[in-house]
C-alpha cells in the first residue's frame, strides 16, 4: 500500500493549546444499545465535558448494536455545544473491517475522526484528525511524523511516565491528551477472551461479553487481582486515577485529559474532574469524593510516576 505524499498541516488556532480540556472516552464495555444511548444522553445533558468520542474500538461484531442509535447521539451531543469525535476499531483484522474504516473515513462528514489502527490513517491523511492511546506514540519522531500526516490531536498511551509526556507536550506539535480516569485498555487480540471462559469460540461467541459491563476481571493462582477482560481486549485490573496530577500535567502542557466510561456516576466523575481543574476542590478531598462514587473500585497512578502501573504514588510529580 502506497501512502499518499505528506504535507504538514499547521495546528488550528482556535484549538491549538486548549487549557485543561476534559473528553469522554468511547464506551469500551458491551453495554446495550438503550443503556448506550442513555448513558451518552445524559453525558449530552449535565457532564462538563468538551469532546465525546463515539465509536466501537474493541469488536467489530458489536457495531450494529449502536449504529441505529448513533446519529441521534451525535445530535444531541453536538446541540449541547460538545465536540464530537469518532473512534476506529483498535485492531483491524480483515478486509471487511479494513473497508468499514474506509466508509468511516470517508462518511465522517466535518466530524474529526480518532485512528486507533495505522491502517486508518492512510484514508485520514491530509485531514484533520486525532490519534488513539491504541496506536504507540512514544517519541517525537513518531508525533512528528503523524503531525505531518494531519493528527492535530493526540491521546497518548497509559504506560509512558510524566517525563515522556512532558517533552511529546513541549513539541508543539500536537494537543496532547492523557487517560485521567477509568480501567486502562492495554493491549487487543485476535482471540477472544470472554468467548474462551465460556467454552465458546470467537465466531460464534454469544456476546457474552454482555455479561460483564465493567469487564470480566482475571485473578492470579492465589487470588490477587490482576488484569481485566473485555472480549478481545486486555484492560488493566484498577482504575487509573490521575486527579492528583492534573495540575502538574496541565503544567507541562497537556492540554486534555481522557476519562474513560464505566459503570458508575460519569456526570459526577466528570464534575470531580473539572472542579479539580479550575481549582475548585482540593485534589485530596476529589480522590475522596471519587472513592465513595466507585467504592468497588482499586485506583493506581503508577504509570505516570515512572511505576508498575498498578502502583498506587503518594509522592507529587517532580
Amino acid at each position: 500500500m502506497t501512502l499518499p505524499p505528506l504535507r504538514l498541516i499547521p495546528p488550528s488556532p482556535a484549538r491549538q493549546r486548549p487549557a485543561g480540556a476534559l473528553s469522554m472516552g468511547p464506551v469500551l464495555f458491551n453495554w446495550s444499545p438503550d443503556r448506550w444511548r442513555d448513558f451518552h444522553f445524559r453525558i449530552a445533558d449535565e457532564a462538563p465535558v468538551d469532546t465525546v468520542h463515539l465509536g466501537e474500538m474493541v469488536c467489530w461484531k458489536r457495531q450494529p448494536f449502536i449504529a441505529p442509535h448513533l446519529a441521534e447521539v451525535v445530535d444531541r451531543l453536538r446541540a449541547a455545544g460538545k465536540e464530537v469525535v469518532l473512534s476506529s476499531l483498535a485492531l483491524v483484522m480483515s478486509e471487511r473491517e479494513r473497508e468499514a474504516m474506509r466508509d468511516l473515513a470517508a462518511g465522517a462528514g466535518d466530524l474529526m475522526v480518532e485512528a486507533n489502527d495505522l491502517a486508518i490513517t492512510a484514508d485520514l491523511a491530509g485531514r484533520r484528525h486525532a490519534i488513539g492511546p491504541m496506536v504507540n506514540v512514544y517519541n517525537e519522531g513518531t508525533l512528528a511524523f503523524l503531525s505531518r500526516q494531519g493528527a492535530c490531536r493526540v491521546c497518548l498511551p497509559a504506560e509512558l511516565p510524566a517525563r515522556a509526556v512532558g517533552v511529546l507536550a513541549a513539541a508543539g506539535l500536537a494537543d496532547i491528551e492523557v487517560q485521567a480516569f477509568g480501567r486502562l485498555p492495554l493491549a487487543l487480540s485476535a482471540r477472544c477472551y470472554h468467548a474462551r471462559s465460556r467454552s465458546l469460540h470467537k465466531d460464534g461467541c454469544q456476546y457474552v461479553c454482555a455479561q460483564d459491563p465493567d469487564g470480566m476481571p482475571v485473578d492470579t493462582m492465589d487470588g490477587r487481582s490482576f488484569l481485566t477482560v473485555n472480549g478481545t481486549q486486555t484492560m488493566s485490573s484498577r482504575y487509573v486515577d490521575l486527579l492528583a496530577e492534573l495540575a502538574a500535567l496541565k503544567e507541562m502542557g497537556v492540554g486534555r485529559f481522557r476519562l474513560w466510561p464505566q459503570s458508575c456516576d460519569m456526570v459526577a466523575v466528570a464534575h470531580l474532574f473539572r472542579d479539580c481543574l479550575d481549582g475548585r476542590i482540593d485534589p485530596q478531598e476529589a480522590g475522596e469524593r471519587l472513592a465513595d462514587l466507585v467504592p468497588e473500585a482499586e485506583f493506581a497512578n503508577g504509570y505516570i510516576h515512572g511505576r508498575e502501573g498498578h502502583a498506587r504514588v503518594a509522592e507529587p510529580l517532580g
